[in-house]
């Protein structure tokens, strides 16, 4: 069996998986003021003002390289250029500027849509699919979902039979829903549920149905599918985490601790480590 991992972000210490690659690097929306003078969330995420936002906070000399970079392409091989910058403007947001996920992904994205291969849309589809789900802004979680969408589908086009892309963009739909379009969740699962009808060994699409049971509180389903996913790949870090989360959210303390210490053996990020001892220490 061919075995396919997933890294996801989820309820409680699960959000350490996905900030183990870039650390808790999303940035905190601001707010917009009612006339009662009431906070309420923008309605679409100005990703432009983001971008200028970040750029404001750099040091001159930081600012200098990204402007360079950003009007780096003026002749000749325009597509090529364009792609170079790109990367390398996600590989600076990345490494040189702490709280900068936004930037890097939004570049990293568009390099590959430009590239338009599948690995690098697949990969930039994974990146922003990885973090959605620890996120509990509505306009940025509705962004990242469709940026994700987006390039799953761009990648589908390119090869309609890869069930890994179905998948994933099966759960752009199942965690990019703020809990208002039932329909999209439901059509993300069907994706889903078509590759195990072909293929019932996949665990890539059981993992995610089985987060996908935890996300909407339908332990009783998440918790088989999960199983079988530790029992045909028992080094599965996030299966083994989310079981002892959805244990522990039944109620059933026995089996979570279980589950939570086996998840300890697996992984080698210190930072878990100390986070599921904390969250064994709560189960006493």
């Amino acid at each position: 069996m061919k075995q396919q991992q997933f890294i996801v972000a989820g309820f409680g210490i699960l959000i350490l998986v996905v900030f183990y690659f870039f650390g808790n690097t999303v940035p905190t929306l601001k707010k917009s003021e009612t006339a009662s003078g009431t906070a309420e969330p923008a309605k679409t995420l100005d990703i432009k003002g983001i971008l200028e936002e970040s750029k404001s906070k750099l040091s001159p000399s930081q600012l200098a390289h990204v402007n360079r970079l950003e009007n780096a392409v003026v002749r000749g091989d325009v597509k090529n250029q364009q792609i170079a910058a790109y990367d390398q403007l996600s590989r600076f947001w990345k490494d040189s500027v702490q709280n900068a996920f936004l930037p890097s992904a939004y570049y990293l994205a568009e390099a590959a849509k430009l590239e338009n291969s599948e690995k690098s849309l697949t990969f930039a589809a994974q990146l922003f699919l990885s973090n959605l789900r620890a996120q509990d802004n509505s306009v940025l979680k509705s962004w990242m979902a469709n940026q994700s969408r987006d390039l799953f589908e761009r990648a589908e086009k390119l090869d309609p039979s890869n069930d890994s892309t179905i998948i994933g963009l099966g759960a752009t739909y199942i965690f990019g829903s703020n809990g208002q379009e039932p329909a999209d969740v439901m059509r993300g699962i069907q994706q889903i549920l078509a590759v195990v009808k072909r293929d019932s060994l996949n665990m890539y699409a059981q993992l995610i149905l089985g987060l996908g049971g935890i996300e909407s509180g339908q332990y009783d389903k998440a918790i088989p599918r999960l199983m079988k996913v530790v029992h045909y790949d028992p080094e599965n870090l996030e299966a083994t985490l989310s079981l002892g989360e959805a244990y522990e959210r039944t109620g059933d303390g026995a089996s979570a601790r279980k589950w939570y210490t086996a998840a300890k053996k697996i992984s080698n990020n210190p930072d878990l480590v100390n986070a599921i001892n904390e969250r064994l220490a709560s189960l006493k």
